[in-house]
């Protein structure tokens, strides 16, 4: 048995979300020892947390990361699409995982 990888190379596609926008938290998201000052393990946003899309890069020449701002938590994490929803555009149909993916 392999590991699963994913096939999709997202950075084919426009970014599901732009900065500005505001974004929910789809899950739990813990520290994978990129973030300085918090332990490996730690959970750094919670599942329904509230943020703000401020930039957006990539990650291996095949995701985008969004650089969200937690404005409760006073920080910055880099998230996945997957790991996101946004509140200022309905759920699209054709968006996988209701993600509001078709920007206009």
């Amino acid at each position: 048995m392999g590991l699963a990888r994913e096939q999709e190379v997202e950075i084919y596609k426009p970014p599901r979300f732009r900065p500005g926008e505001k974004v929910v938290s789809r899950k739990n998201v813990r520290n994978d020892g990129t973030i300085r000052g918090r332990e490996i393990g730690e959970i750094v946003v919670k599942k329904g947390e509230v943020g703000y899309v401020r930039d957006i890069g990539t990650f291996l020449q095949q995701f985008f990361i969004y650089a969200v701002e937690w404005i409760d938590r006073g920080t910055v994490v880099g998230m996945r699409a997957k790991e996101l929803d946004s509140l200022d555009r309905p759920s699209s149909p054709q968006s996988p995982q209701g993600t509001g993916s078709n920007i206009p």
